[in-house]
């Protein structure tokens, strides 16, 4: 019998994968941080370990480095969980000896067991550990399809989000508590504090969404969670505008799981492919937005001419649009004015992203018809989160 040690502070996540593999016929060992899960490693002798990043004690990217200079473990396969959006630790993960770098976002249970399974089937070799940065990144492994689901297994998933759904509302106002405090504390080391603490159960959230099926929920969740460990990481960047999105974005993670409290949710067919529209006349700054966007695996056609982005968007509609404010000849605010009018896209939601960020502007970019605005250098995650938020929303509105 093949052997699974699983290294994940979350217990709830912890006993869903162990249980799942047990049934599998896998024998299962769980370590709820970095420092058990080392100790496991000798007596349990693992043919396979599962671990997430994020760990308390001993990080995973600390442990993944301790077990490869363990004599005998050198080829031992390890598949790390991580977050989509924090690309620079999967490639610290690549480089400490992951032999597959996975999201927990987009990951089921039985994905992460046809993985394993796949593994522990064919001779795996030493993973190469790099000394320096790769030329060329390399990203996380993408899961093969999951086998149909038999009646036990959407049984089992049905009761799991029940369950999961259940214990939100709780979490949801937990969240809302630890942004309360923030609200209340002036000084940084108790500000970054806080959203620590607030980046762990929003980690938390995102590891149980996954499990559960809500894809919706997990891959906000994950967003999040980025930009939560950005702002703790970087304290230079708490600002008003930061901690207003967090606050935003807690609350339609709750809209989120009231939808899918209702009946039928779980049998939605998937979204459609999003049509997003990025406009700016300089080549950096609209690279810069698309780089954010394709961070959320959001693809988007873009334009640098305002006058050639008004006669696409007066033929083609769009569920998002990105308008830089400052352009020659027609600027954002005017060609909002002119879209609004438009019978394609008079209800499209509009973001302007500029360096003008005055109360002039702003008053400006409401007044032209547009329903946000991300002030110029902009943190490439936050401006992912503005983006799943509004498709999102949208998605909502149409399905109503």
């Amino acid at each position: 019998m093949k052997k699974v040690l699983i290294i994940e502070d979350d217990q709830l996540v912890a006993n869903i994968y162990a249980n799942k593999f047990s049934v599998e016929h896998f024998s299962v060992q769980t370590a709820p941080d970095g420092a058990a899960g080392f100790e496991l490693l000798e007596s349990f002798r693992p043919d396979v370990v599962l671990l997430d990043l994020m760990l308390p004690k001993i990080s995973g990217l600390e442990l993944l480095k301790k077990i490869r200079v363990q004599a005998g473990f050198e080829k031992l396969p390890v598949i790390v969980f991580s977050n989509t959006y924090l690309s620079n630790m999967v490639q610290e993960a690549w480089k400490a000896g992951a032999t597959k770098c996975l999201s927990k976002a987009n990951c089921t249970p039985k994905q992460v067991i046809e993985v394993v399974r796949g593994l522990v089937t064919q001779p795996v070799a030493a993973p190469a550990l790099l000394k320096e940065e790769p030329a060329e990144t390399k990203p996380m492994d993408t899961p093969p399809p999951a086998e149909s689901e038999t009646d036990s297994d959407a049984e089992f998933q049905a009761g799991l989000r029940r369950s999961y759904l259940d214990s939100m509302p709780a979490a949801v106002a937990s969240c809302r508590a630890y942004l309360r405090e923030l609200a209340k504390t002036a000084d940084e080391p108790g500000r970054v504090t806080l959203l620590q603490e607030l980046y762990r159960r929003v980690h938390t959230m995102t590891g149980n969404s996954a499990v559960a099926g809500l894809g919706q929920v997990s891959q906000l969740s994950d967003a999040l969670e980025a930009l939560l460990k950005e702002l703790y990481e970087k304290p230079a960047h708490i600002t008003a505008s930061t901690l207003r999105t967090v606050a935003s974005t807690i609350d339609f993670l709750a809209v989120l799981m009231d939808q899918a409290r209702q009946p039928n949710s779980e049998n939605a067919p998937p979204p459609p492919r999003p049509e997003i529209l990025v406009v700016d006349d300089e080549a950096i700054s609209r690279r810069a937005v698309i780089y954010a966007l394709e961070k959320a695996k959001l693809p988007c056609a873009n334009l640098d001419n305002p006058e050639a982005a008004l006669e696409l968007l007066n033929q083609r509609k769009f569920d998002l649009v990105f308008l830089d404010v400052d352009m020659p000849g027609m600027n954002g605010f005017e060609l909002c004015s002119k879209l609004r009018t438009s019978h394609r896209n008079r209800s499209t939601p509009v973001v302007f992203v500029t360096s003008l960020h005055d109360f002039e502007s702003r008053a400006n970019s409401t007044i032209s018809g547009g329903n946000d605005l991300i002030a110029k250098p902009f943190l490439f995650v936050e401006l992912a989160v503005k983006a799943l938020i509004f498709l999102m929303r949208g998605r909502l509105a149409a399905a109503k």
